[in-house]
């Protein structure tokens, strides 16, 4: 009886069998990676922005509250916000452009700045989740074809193409869609939870902008 299973499959096979194989270890390891360093920056994220939002509007002066927050926000997630609020409101530049333009705008105008920058910093890498979900199916489909191919190609020349002879190399070549799957089913669970958490932390963000120019356009009226 010949040898089968994942050891034999990956040592008889060619450069395309082992690229794709490496191909999909590649994937597995940055997904991890990145699944496990994101996931610990949105929940510091999560679990931190309640209390630093909350000590921020305790403090006495803006000025207080953006320093309370530099050492509450430690992932930096609500502190642009305040900060742009607080240059945009005390920027006055007589004669030139920016002088013309009203005090409420100029502080909106840096807010919406801010908060696209603070949610492209949640949303860093979510692309490689997706890509590697998506992707690692066809990677290892493309493996598995190649391994069959191979298979019959094998089959054909030795003119011996009874069933046991048949299952065998082709059972090996599904291993590779296998793989496939499960690189790409940690990605798509892991895409879908982490993006739950960046919408949760950006409905927090346009809440904090909100109440930043209300506050801020509202405080020398």
């Amino acid at each position: 009886m010949a040898d089968t299973g994942v050891i034999h499959y990956l040592q008889s096979g060619d450069g395309v069998t082992h690229g794709v194989a490496g191909v999909l270890l590649a994937m597995s390891v940055a997904s991890w990676c990145f699944l496990v360093v994101k996931a610990w920056i949105l929940a510091r994220a999560k679990r931190q922005g309640p209390r630093a939002l909350q000590r921020f509007w305790q403090a006495a002066t803006l000025a207080d509250g953006i320093a309370v927050l530099r050492a509450a926000d430690r992932e930096r997630v609500f502190l642009p916000l305040a900060e742009a609020a607080w240059r945009a409101a005390e920027t006055d530049v007589p004669g030139a452009l920016l002088a013309r333009v009203e005090r409420s705008e100029r502080v909106l105008r840096a807010l919406r700045q801010a908060l696209l920058s603070s949610q492209r910093r949640l949303e860093f890498g979510q692309v490689l989740l997706a890509s590697v979900g998506s992707t690692a199916p066809f990677v290892g489909l493309l493996g598995t074809v190649w391994g069959i191919y191979h298979a019959l190609v094998s089959i054909a020349a030795s003119g011996q193409a009874m069933i046991e002879n048949v299952a065998g190399p082709v059972g090996e070549a599904l291993i590779m869609t296998a793989f496939g799957l499960v690189v790409a089913i940690p990605a798509v669970l892991a895409y879908n939870v982490l993006g739950r958490l960046v919408r949760q932390i950006s409905e927090e963000l346009d809440g904090f902008a909100h109440d930043l120019h209300a506050y801020v356009c509202g405080e020398r009226e």
